[in-house]
């Protein structure tokens, strides 16, 4: 059997990396793509992925991505690439941050789906997931830019699911909560102890191989089963707000 061949974004690290390795695992052909060249490469040699450099804000890269990934079928498009940037309170967003979350979240997700959807139908359909996340569905203050922005990137997969309802796609979202990665938060605070606070006494925070997992799970469901929505959690986190702290709870029962 021809082996399926999938096209990842944001793979030079986190859930989109991981999503890589998933997929390579289970036989499937991988695009990996991102911005860092030397990270692909790496990884490409860890996998045996193929490797295309691109910003996806930009339209000639994501032309030529599409153009690559195509050159021999394509029968998955899993969007991962995005990210926040800081934790502004309404009264003090920073626009420019704004606009780039919208960007990196919604646009090059936009761009990048668009330019895919011609090479699935021309292969006779296929996959498109679309990694959001729990802000998605929901925000919490200091969020209201990120969750603005997987809002956005949300109603992409809502909106294409009703616009190719009879054509041989399936559209999928992954909604994960609190995933720890090397560089989601400390990208979004630009401090390393800040970072690591975020989960400080939570027991066990998904990690990326956990939402990768369900990625390839949902891709490998039957063909005429379509997974709509997955929201994942670790166990300690019951809402965006609401996160069991073990040390934090330690704290509070010797009166510190």
């Amino acid at each position: 059997m021809t082996p399926r061949r999938a096209l990842v974004s944001g793979a030079s690290s986190g859930i989109g990396r991981a999503t890589v390795r998933a997929l390579v695992g289970d036989g499937w052909e991988v695009v990996a793509t991102a911005r860092r060249s030397d990270r692909l490469e790496t990884l490409a040699d860890e996998t045996g992925c193929e490797v295309f450099t691109a910003d996806l804000t930009r339209d000639e890269d994501v032309a030529a991505l599409a153009e690559f990934a195509g050159s021999t079928g394509l029968d998955a498009v899993v969007n991962v690439a995005g990210g926040a940037l800081g934790v502004d309170r309404i009264d003090e967003a920073d626009t420019e941050r704004w606009k780039r979350m919208f960007d990196i979240n919604v646009m090059a997700t936009l761009k990048l789906t668009s330019a895919c959807l011609p090479l699935l139908r021309r292969n006779g359909g296929g996959s498109l997931v679309f990694v959001t996340s729990t802000a998605a569905h929901g925000t919490y203050p200091g969020g209201g830019g990120y969750a603005a922005a997987k809002h956005a990137e949300r109603q992409i997969a809502t909106t294409l699911r009703l616009e190719l309802a009879g054509e041989p796609i399936r559209v999928t979202e992954i909604a994960p909560g609190m995933v720890k990665t090397e560089e989601f938060s400390l990208v979004r605070l630009g401090d390393p102890r800040a970072a690591e606070d975020v989960y400080a006494g939570v027991e066990e925070p998904l990690v990326a191989s956990d939402i990768a997992e369900a990625i390839r799970w949902s891709l490998d469901v039957p063909l005429h089963v379509n997974v709509d929505l997955m929201v994942l959690r670790p166990v300690a986190q019951s809402t965006n707000t609401d996160v069991v702290r073990r040390q934090l709870a330690v704290r509070d029962a010797v009166g510190l």
